[in-house]
């Protein structure tokens, strides 16, 4: 800060300090608390007691502008200092064994990790070892500062919450050009754009021609006739753009390059918002032109022109005025039951029984408009025979929960039969209908589990709205279920053996070399065996047993359907970024990304036509693929977790430098390192990993990054990486999606995003 920064830092200081001090202009212990924000009382009392100079048990302003000024302007040795008085609890100028686990302890609480006592217990030992150089039982400030050394990304930054409730306001941003006139952002939307300024163009044309055609009628009848062309239009793409099986076979086509079709859910809304108002504005135009006409005519009267097919306007006996209304009165219902307060306050219900209404509408418009049969016909035959044969299929396809598994974070694993004849894509998604649950009711959720995987298909299922609780309670209420218990032995031998088989092991001298059919037995072996994602040494355990059942329910699936994420497989550099459940399209595009990758590799060694005809079919040009998540919580990455270690372990034998899969993993509840709170956790942990060769969050070779990803320097390393071009997946928070695109923007990066 220069001095006026920092004058004006001052000023923000007080005026902070009066807020939280209130009458008596001093800052006591509990208000401290509430404004640090802590969630272990351990580091209020301790940096409490710092900032009580006096030793009065207030703080006052000054005392409070001189601990900050240490903590903001300080050198580097004055911010250790803190810290070192901060780890010394007893005050004896040095930090023993049972003090540094003390503090690494609420640093886990603070985190809001949980660790056994066992591995509290070596991360004490980890970084105490390491720290205390002359091995006398107790570090000492130069040794901490010593060790604090390795980690330079914690020296960069060594800061404290404490600041944050007191920093200065920040400094607006410097003007930039609007992200919408750069070429970046025209590369990423530029056939959603294009097809956007057609349709729009297509709209103003039909609007004018028709209210030309009635130039001699008046204004309201030119307004009322150039919204019912334009709505038309509208109300028959609104069909089209739920033709899911047609934009399925579309994506596999040149189509595919030239229409948006990853944005046909963004389309569907944009173009009922434009129907919603153009029906307003339809209404209130013949409404206008009747109180015309009934203050002009004693012939009718207004609420006959309304509510009465006396007037006999209209194709189909004189019904247009009714009708109109009938019409007016459903749409405004669809769009309110439509908006998003509805949808994610866990009332899907109420949208999904309103949206049914679509059939009454478009029976409605027929009647009403004397055209609107000429636009919707072709679409309209479409959607009827999709509708007729996805219930053929569905209905057909009576099919059965086998396996259920309850995860963190009320996350419903469910373990499906695999229908004959059913051929998808990694990332693609089903409507599931569970008549146990509710007989008429389907919602759409992404199949987990890889194409590659025979006999069934996972779903992984957040508890989001009352549909989804529904499913969680009923299964968690289901104590006539058969809980699981595994062959363990058995299964324990042969899963590690077919999986080292598969992707090789560092025990084995020379590649084997296997079949096409070979690869995917053992790939079904590995992903069936192993329903709840969890490897076989881990399923032996109680808690697994507790969550996994048995059972035998009735369901029914339509699709599946495709999503942006089919382009993965032709992209060169793929980044795959999921937040929380979002890993869910991931988890079965990594698994089939991994099988063909290693097919490819054995591929290589073998002489097979047939397995390289295949692969020359499935068109894999990827040549690098990142893959970041990002979890609230340290339970999250339950999931998934022995799928990630089974990726890893696939690599275990490469040269980490040049992995065809590198993961990133983040878990943002835990503080960030450059954080007093949480600096002597982090290198504890940085320790113990390096010792131990696993994290000791997740248990994979993969370090948890704690809070959210750089994103800039994180795609500045991606850029780096010159593996080609560079697309990026994203399922995640509409926010947080946001953010990624204006980095891909940034950055030249293709984004694509799945509907979450």
């Amino acid at each position: 800060m220069n001095v006026d920064d920092d004058a004006k830092w001052l000023e923000w200081v007080a005026q902070q300090f009066e807020s939280i001090a209130g009458k008596d202009k001093e800052i006591d212990l509990e208000e401290f608390k509430t404004a640090l924000n802590v969630k272990e009382s351990f580091f209020a009392e301790r940096f409490f007691a710092l900032f009580d100079s006096d030793g009065s048990g207030t703080i006052s302003l000054d005392e409070l502008l001189e601990a900050l000024k240490l903590l903001i302007h300080g050198s580097e040795a004055d911010k250790l200092r803190f810290l070192f008085h901060v780890y010394d609890v007893d005050g004896s100028g040095s930090i023993e064994r049972g003090e540094l686990r003390t503090v690494l302890k609420s640093c886990l609480k603070e985190s809001s990790i949980s660790l056994p006592e066992k591995t509290l217990d070596d991360l004490t030992g980890a970084l105490f070892e390491s720290a205390d150089s002359d091995c006398s039982g107790a570090i000492t400030f130069e040794e901490l500062r010593a060790e604090l050394e390795h980690f330079p990304e914690v020296m960069e930054n060594l800061t404290i919450s404490a600041a944050s409730w007191l920093k200065p306001p920040m400094t607006p941003p410097k003007d930039h050009p609007p992200r919408y006139l750069s070429p970046a952002y025209w590369h990423n939307n530029g056939s959603k754009l294009l097809f956007l300024g057609s349709y729009l163009a297509v709209n103003i044309l039909l609007f004018t021609l028709a209210a030309l055609k009635h130039l001699g009628s008046g204004a309201w009848i030119m307004l009322a006739k150039g919204c019912g062309q334009c709505l038309n239009l509208n109300c028959t793409f609104l069909v089209v753009v739920m033709l899911r099986r047609c934009l399925t076979w579309l994506r596999a086509t040149w189509a595919a390059k030239v229409l948006p079709l990853d944005q046909s859910v963004l389309l569907h809304r944009l173009i009922g918002c434009s129907v919603a108002a153009l029906s307003v504005l339809h209404t209130g135009a013949h409404v206008a032109n009747f109180v015309r006409l009934s203050q002009t005519n004693d012939t009718f009267y207004l609420w006959e022109y309304l509510f009465t097919t006396r007037t006999g306007i209209g194709w189909v006996y004189g019904t247009a005025s009714v009708t109109g209304l009938a019409l007016q009165l459903l749409i405004g219902l669809m769009s309110v039951c439509s908006s998003t307060f509805v949808r994610k306050s866990g009332h899907f219900e109420v949208f999904y029984w309103t949206h049914l209404s679509y059939v009454f509408i478009w029976t409605l418009l027929i009647i009403h408009g004397p055209n609107f049969w000429k636009w919707f016909v072709v679409p309209g035959f479409l959607f009827l025979v999709e509708k007729i044969f996805g219930v053929f299929l569905s209905r057909t396809r009576r099919l059965y929960i086998v396996e259920i598994n309850l995860l963190p974070s009320k996350v419903t694993h469910l373990v499906i039969q695999r229908p004959p004849f059913f051929h998808y894509k990694p990332g693609d998604y089903v409507y599931l209908n569970i008549p146990a649950i509710a007989k008429y009711e389907w919602h759409p959720f992404t199949i987990s589990s890889a194409p590659e995987q025979p006999g069934t298909i996972w779903l992984h299922i957040r508890s989001l709205g009352q549909w989804t609780n529904q499913l969680y309670e009923y299964f968690w209420h289901q104590g006539d279920l058969r809980d699981c218990e595994p062959d363990t032995k058995q299964q324990k031998k042969t899963s590690s053996e077919k999986w080292k088989c598969l992707f090789g092991s560092s025990d084995v001298e020379q590649p084997v070399v296997r079949s096409e059919d070979e690869m995917v037995e053992i790939l079904s072996y590995r992903t069936i065996g192993s329903p709840n994602g969890r490897t076989a040494n881990e399923e032996v355990s109680g808690k697994a047993c507790e969550n996994q059942r048995l059972c035998h329910i009735k369901c029914y699936i339509d699709g599946p359907y495709g999503t942006p994420t089919r382009r993965i497989f032709t992209s060169e550099h793929a980044v795959l970024i999921g937040a929380g459940i979002g890993i869910t399209p991931f988890a079965s595009i990594l698994q089939s990304i991994m099988f063909r990758h290693h097919m490819q590799k054995q591929t290589s060694r073998s002489q097979d036509l047939t397995l390289n005809e295949n692969l020359k079919n499935d068109n894999m040009k990827l040549q690098k693929v990142d893959f970041i998540w990002i979890n609230r919580d340290q339970t999250s990455f339950e999931w998934f977790v022995s799928l990630l270690m089974q990726l890893e372990g696939s690599q275990a034998d490469e040269d980490p430098s040049d992995r065809f899969l590198e993961m990133h993993l983040y878990m943002t509840s835990a503080l960030n390192r450059n954080d007093m709170k949480a600096i002597g956790l982090q290198v504890a942990l940085d320790l113990l990993a390096e010792k131990e060769k696993k994290d000791s969050i997740t248990g994979l070779k993969t370090r948890t990054q704690p809070g959210r990803p750089n994103w800039n320097k994180l795609f500045q390393k991606l850029a780096k990486d010159n593996k080609g071009k560079v697309h990026v997946f994203f399922c995640g928070s509409p926010a947080l999606a946001k953010v990624i695109k204006g980095h891909c923007e940034q950055f030249g990066f293709r984004f694509f995003k799945e509907n979450f």
